[in-house]
């Protein structure tokens, strides 16, 4: 690990101990980002270890595999508060590390309480969204947000992974001295084009070598407005019947029982397929002709940079900076409006027909050009290290 990382680093590093501090490790754009700088950190040398509130998320396995300590604090759920924030005193008191790293909303704001019991400790947020409509959560969420906003201040360093998430922090009083813009990290080691994966997947989901797959990979979530993305499909199959349309990720079940009632109700049923969470995320991008990112709130949208890695063409709407992300090499939309979707997508499935096999890579040299893993990793690295030196 540390060899890969030569290139990108000066030999006259301070090596320190950094606690990141996590609700959960399960397999979500977050999460896969903290693993990612995690492993990058800790192969640079860094004491990196890692708390979580919940146990048994997927990603556990792989930081222990790394050599990263991981502590879960087995918090009982919403209301277990007391025991919870005993447990955790007592860790951080333990490891006093030089930066605390909160991710997230939680997190970020208990690391502000920590640094009571940990005074040495430099305070650095990971924000790592835009533009929420909050209205769509509940209470919780609104209260908890306000209070992330009048604590910013008291943090050392915030790292927000977009432009747009920069200007929204800002828009709701964040400091902006303290705060620096650093995109998500994609491993293009991992996420690239494999035609064998293609094939066995898209067998699983039964869809035919001349059938075209259009996928919105994410969360069932509100905020990912998967009914503009079916309502959008509702219309393409008006035109042609060659297409299926994939939704890969899990969420609350009712939340997809009301998607799968406004795919009936628009009689788009027989073009869907709900595949819940995929363990193996590079073949499900590579079992797709196209990439469709119908948000409307994002920051950095890891699915639409892995897609990409893997040569997959997007179509995304014009939120946090997924415009950014696919440069000249994708379709860009309003939010919230079929029609426009539906008509990107069908231009970029004719393009598809016919470009495919001879676009070489250039969708996929993108990623590896500006979205790395190492540069996200070496520029953390400086940001954390900067930190240290400010009185």
């Amino acid at each position: 690990m540390r060899r890969s990382y030569s290139k990108w680093f000066s030999h006259n590093r301070r090596a320190v101990g950094i606690t990141f501090l996590t609700r959960s490790l399960n397999s979500g754009g977050a999460e896969t980002q903290l693993v990612a700088l995690a492993k990058g950190l800790h192969g640079l040398g860094h004491s990196v270890r890692v708390v979580v509130f919940y146990a048994d998320g997927p990603l556990e396995r792989v930081l222990r595999a790394a050599g990263i300590p991981v502590k879960v604090l087995r918090k009982g759920g919403r209301w277990d508060i007391l025991r919870f924030l005993f447990r955790l005193i007592k860790v951080i008191h333990h490891q006093k590390p030089a930066i605390l790293h909160g991710y997230l909303v939680v997190p970020n704001i208990l690391t502000i309480i920590l640094k009571i019991i940990s005074p040495g400790s430099r305070i650095v947020w990971g924000v790592r969204s835009s533009n929420i409509d909050l209205s769509q959560y509940d209470w919780s969420a609104r209260v908890l947000y306000r209070i992330e906003c009048a604590l910013a201040r008291f943090s050392d360093l915030i790292i927000v992974n977009s432009n747009a998430g920069l200007n929204y922090a800002l828009a709701n009083g964040f400091p902006k001295a303290r705060m620096i813009v650093i995109p998500n990290g994609i491993d293009a080691q991992r996420f690239r084009p494999d035609s064998t994966a293609r094939g066995k997947v898209r067998e699983k989901w039964g869809v035919g070598d001349h059938t075209k797959a259009v996928g919105l990979v994410g969360r069932l979530d509100p905020m990912k407005d998967h009914a503009t993305f079916i309502r959008a499909a509702a219309s393409l199959i008006e035109d042609r019947k060659d297409v299926r349309f994939i939704c890969v990720g899990d969420g609350p079940s009712t939340y997809q029982e009301e998607l799968v009632r406004l795919c009936e109700e628009l009689k788009a049923s027989d073009f869907f397929i709900f595949a819940g969470a995929a363990g193996n995320m590079p073949a499900v991008y590579n079992a797709l002709d196209l990439l469709v990112s119908s948000s409307y709130g994002e920051g950095f949208s890891n699915a639409i940079g892995e897609a990409m890695a893997c040569n997959i063409p997007c179509v995304v709407t014009d939120v946090g900076d997924s415009r950014r992300i696919v440069g000249q090499n994708g379709h860009v939309v309003p939010a919230k409006n079929p029609e426009a979707l539906k008509t990107a997508i069908q231009l970029l499935l004719d393009k598809t027909d016919s470009t495919r096999g001879n676009r070489g890579e250039k969708i996929r040299q993108r990623i590896v050009n500006n979205f790395s893993v190492p540069k996200m990793v070496v520029a953390t690295e400086t940001a954390l290290l900067n930190t240290l030196k400010r009185p």
